[in-house]
């Protein structure tokens, strides 16, 4: 790190869990997030921060006007303009030193193939079933971390699903595909502003810990919040030896 560097992270070094060491690591970190919206806006505006050296961002949307009431990594001037692009420019303007990669397609199977291989940590910041299997099963096939959030309405939930743990369930332990699970949007359901706040930032944490090696993971747990009580419920989650994408590993 050069003086610049020591003095932008000097509130992170002076942390004993973390020191120079760890934000070194931080620094020669990639982490992949997938979706720009309201989880993504604040776990990538933390990631970035923070000093993650290489972030990707996949999201094929662009930003509108219904999204400012939430996705506070945009704003008016950026309106049509692709949510990648637009995370690109947020982080820029706080930490021009990482180096964020944009991808502005749909994340699919052969694209997460490719993007998962090249990351520490991943983090599932969509509101898409199909896609967050998707990612699930690329994370376990190629046994990177998958750091999981979600919220709508007034409630949010926040894991991670680690292939590394022989004990860590995976996405499709909790949620399986077969469930035949409606789709749940906030385009039709709504969602309390703040609530993807909460849920993107511990997300952030949790991959920061995990790339720099700090504290221990939220694998093989699940904490689910109650916005309107503000209450959180905090669930053991068993690897499920049935599961189709984890269970024979």
């Amino acid at each position: 790190m050069d003086d610049t560097q020591l003095l932008r992270y000097s509130r992170h070094i002076l942390l004993d869990d973390l020191g120079i060491e760890g934000q070194e690591r931080l620094l020669a970190a990639r982490v992949l997030m997938v979706g720009a919206g309201g989880l993504g806006s604040s776990a990538g505006l933390f990631l970035g921060s923070a000093g993650v050296g290489q972030l990707t961002v996949v999201d094929h949307d662009v930003v509108d006007a219904t999204n400012l009431q939430r996705q506070i990594a945009h704003n008016l001037v950026r309106v049509g303009t692709p949510k990648a692009e637009s995370m690109r420019e947020a982080i820029a303007a706080i930490n021009p030193d990482v180096a964020v990669h944009t991808v502005t397609q749909r994340a699919d199977g052969a694209l997460l193939a490719e993007l998962v291989a090249q990351a520490d940590v991943v983090l599932d910041c969509t509101d898409n079933f199909a896609t967050r299997h998707a990612i699930n099963h690329t994370c376990f096939a190629l046994g990177k971390p998958l750091v999981s959030g979600a919220a709508i309405r007034m409630d949010g939930q926040l894991s991670v699903y680690d292939p590394r743990d022989a004990a860590s369930p995976c996405y499709a332990c909790v949620f399986p595909q077969t469930a035949g699970a409606e789709e749940t949007r906030c385009a039709t359901m709504g969602v309390f502003a703040p609530l993807v706040g909460i849920v993107g930032t511990m997300q952030a944490a949790e991959a920061l810990k995990i790339a720099s090696g700090i504290g221990s993971t939220m694998a093989g747990r699940l904490l689910m919040l109650d916005g309107r009580r503000m209450e959180w419920t905090d669930i053991r989650l068993p690897r499920l030896h049935s599961c189709p994408v984890c269970g024979h590993r």
